[in-house]
């Protein structure tokens, strides 16, 4: 690719990422999944053949992507498109939740820490007090085993999902060769009966 090509897709998704953003930081205050999906929804033009990805989401730290729609898109292509739209979601939901319970779990052990030895959230600067790493270590192995199940069932679902995705996308990738032979040899035909 030449380096005008290049110059021009990261112009391209630097203009999809303040665009994307936007309207993620926006949609992060719905409460309802619909008017987040709706919310983030940012179209490409027409002209665009590619996904285009916005920066990461604050809870989830995962970038939304928004899928580019083929003008001809089979019934196998929309398939896999739905299906790595509503693995995306499910994902950032799954992370959302997660993160947003692994700070409030983790600030709760601090200050039950910090009362425990008799000191106040803040220092006499006001400034925020820690713990050190062997205290805060004690948490994140609480924490990990609490989740362990969930983590497992995450993975084995995360698993499951990529699978059917890439066995979808074997299938269109032959669905469209296969078109494009049959296509090219009824062309082929087509030409050869006119030359006669």
């Amino acid at each position: 690719m030449s380096v005008s090509g290049i110059r021009c897709l990261f112009v391209r998704s630097q203009c999809c990422t303040r665009v994307i953003g936007t309207s993620a930081r926006h949609c992060a205050t719905h409460k309802s999944r619909e008017a987040q999906h709706d919310e983030t929804k940012f179209i490409p033009g027409p002209t665009s053949k590619y996904d285009w990805i916005g920066p990461p989401d604050r809870l989830s730290n995962l970038r939304p992507v928004i899928y580019h729609i083929p003008e001809n898109e089979s019934q196998l292509e929309r398939r896999l498109r739905h299906l790595r739209q509503e693995t995306e979601d499910w994902n950032r939901e799954f992370w959302t939740h997660q993160n947003v319970t692994f700070v409030k779990e983790k600030e709760e052990y601090i200050l039950s820490q910090l009362k425990a030895k008799g000191l106040t959230e803040r220092d006499e600067n006001g400034r925020k007090r820690t713990l050190g790493s062997e205290e805060m270590a004690v948490f994140y192995k609480h924490f990990l085993d609490k989740n362990c199940k969930k983590h497992a069932s995450y993975n084995k679902e995360w698993y499951r999902r990529n699978f059917t995705i890439t066995i979808l996308m074997a299938k269109v990738v032959l669905h469209n060769m296969w078109r494009m032979i049959t296509g090219h040899s009824q062309s082929i035909a087509k030409s050869g009966m006119r030359q006669k």
